[in-house]
């Protein structure tokens, strides 16, 4: 699926990648100009937070994208469930035509040798009566297969909601790894705070997938 495409993993090593660097370069630069062996962290302070906020949305996307994945293989095998259990009703019904027609004729038999062969009356309509009863049970039995039926094919519905709904946080969250990625780069607060309001949405839409369950 698109979502588990996505490498979170890679966006938040380039972040941190970049932090280091710059941390290195301007530590580098202070040694040369005060003497000191150890320099403050560089750059303004929410700098600091940047990776440990990406990490955890991080994380989020993963477990998001691994719950996706799941629902979307369950959503698969409650299909194919309705799918098997409409192929036994369908079969159970033809039976069931069958059986009819078996005491329809029966019964039509009994009805015509009533009177000239008691004994033929009597056998006939023994068939005609055990007809009836097998053809009540095998209805049951169909009707029970179709139950089944919208019963599977309502989880399989339940299940894709929740997918997509895991689908579109994963790719909120990846957003705002990217948007937290370009801030670490450019140095631009806003995208920093753009990003982290975009993954509040994610964490939202995470948490309706969550309780679609």
């Amino acid at each position: 699926m698109p979502e588990e495409d996505l490498e979170t993993s890679e966006l938040k090593e380039q972040i941190d990648q970049r932090l280091e660097e710059h941390e290195h370069e301007h530590g580098h630069g202070h040694g040369h100009g005060t003497g000191h062996g150890a320099a403050k962290p560089p750059g303004p302070p929410w700098l600091r937070f940047l990776p440990l906020s990406t990490a955890m949305i991080a994380v989020f996307a993963a477990v998001a994208s691994l719950l996706s994945g799941s629902s979307s293989n369950e959503a698969i095998l409650e299909k194919s469930d309705a799918m098997l259990n409409q192929s036994r009703a369908s079969d159970q019904w033809a039976y069931y035509q069958a059986k009819s027609v078996k005491q329809k004729l029966s019964a039509d038999e009994a009805e015509i040798v009533k009177d000239t062969r008691p004994e033929l009356n009597a056998r006939f309509a023994a068939d005609a009566r055990r007809y009836d009863v097998e053809a009540k049970q095998i209805e049951e039995s169909a009707r029970k297969f179709e139950e089944r039926v919208k019963e599977s094919n309502a989880r399989s519905e339940q299940l894709m909601e929740r997918h997509h709904r895991f689908a579109i946080a994963v790719t909120l969250l990846q957003i705002a790894i990217a948007l937290s990625a370009i801030a670490a780069l450019t140095r631009r607060r806003s995208l920093w705070f753009l990003g982290m309001a975009v993954s509040v949405g994610g964490l939202v839409v995470f948490g309706a997938g969550l309780l679609a369950a």
